[in-house]
């Protein structure tokens, strides 16, 4: 049976996942964040400029404009953010806790997934680095340890928790990792289109689902599931060359292709737990 905190986790991650809103401010204001350096100008966003939404301190729509009109005109700011207890200005982006008095902070809505988790912005991560830096995170925010804490940091922690886990589940797998690449820069997949496939794609998928079906054996199963391996991985390469290029059309297009072979690969999973 889940726990109270657990169920809690789960529901939040459902809103992280179906939050649109909070994505289209992440990418303003990361465009924003990232030419500071150029332009060594900053903001200073007060409380009076916020507005609380499930949790999150949400810039409001002038405010988003406002920024959004910097960066075509001139360069665009980074933000400057404190913190909520003592109002001292959190250095590190993004901020997990208050350096000065130690308190658990609200998520960071202007960082992406990969700043939260602590890497490098591209297809080709650590996988190992990323599941320490997961483990650490959760090991200091899981709502367990805030359990005798005020209601505002049981709450800030269990938002944080949630976030963790969706970035560390996103940029983990190749597949969900590409697609989420995709987003940041505008683009996606639409689901159940098959019209801009190519014919002959299309036929040697209708063929290996149909020799799937037709397996009786585990080593005929095996035999499918081992030659999915290789075209995921020969696919992971090809659309590691592609974004390193930033050609992301074609990153695109061979995104599809791994959600085919991806979906095939569960299949194959599927048909083994049958046959054992």
């Amino acid at each position: 049976m889940l726990s109270l905190n657990n169920l809690r986790l789960v529901c939040i991650s459902q809103t992280l996942q179906h939050s649109p809103k909070l994505l289209a401010i992440r990418q303003c204001l990361s465009k924003a964040s990232s030419c500071a350096t150029l332009c060594n100008n900053s903001i200073t966003f007060s409380s009076k400029g916020t507005r609380r939404h499930t949790g999150f301190r949400l810039l409001n729509e002038s405010t988003v404009k406002h920024v959004s009109s910097l960066q075509r005109t001139f360069c665009t700011a980074s933000v400057k953010l404190h913190c909520w207890n003592c109002g001292q200005s959190l250095e590190q982006t993004p901020a997990f806790f208050c350096l000065s008095c130690n308190f658990v902070q609200p998520p960071d809505e202007v960082a992406s997934y990969f700043q939260i988790m602590d890497c490098d912005q591209t297809f080709a991560l650590d996988t190992q680095r990323l599941q320490k830096t997961y483990l650490k995170l959760q090991r200091s925010l899981h709502p367990d340890n805030f359990s005798q804490k005020t209601a505002k940091e049981q709450e800030y922690s269990e938002y944080q928790s949630a976030l963790v886990n969706k970035a560390y589940r996103t940029l983990l797998k190749p597949l969900s990792r590409g697609l989420y690449m995709l987003e940041l820069n505008g683009m996606g997949i639409e689901e159940g289109t098959d019209a801009g496939a190519d014919p002959l794609f299309l036929m040697e998928l209708m063929e290996i689902n149909q020799a799937l079906e037709e397996a009786q054996s585990k080593e005929e199963s095996d035999k499918i599931g081992a030659s999915m391996k290789e075209k995921l991985k020969d696919l992971t390469e090809q659309i590691d060359a592609s974004l390193h290029k930033g050609e992301l059309q074609a990153a695109k297009a061979l995104l599809a292709q791994m959600k085919y072979f991806a979906n095939i690969e569960e299949k194959v999973k599927e048909k083994l737990s049958e046959l054992m």
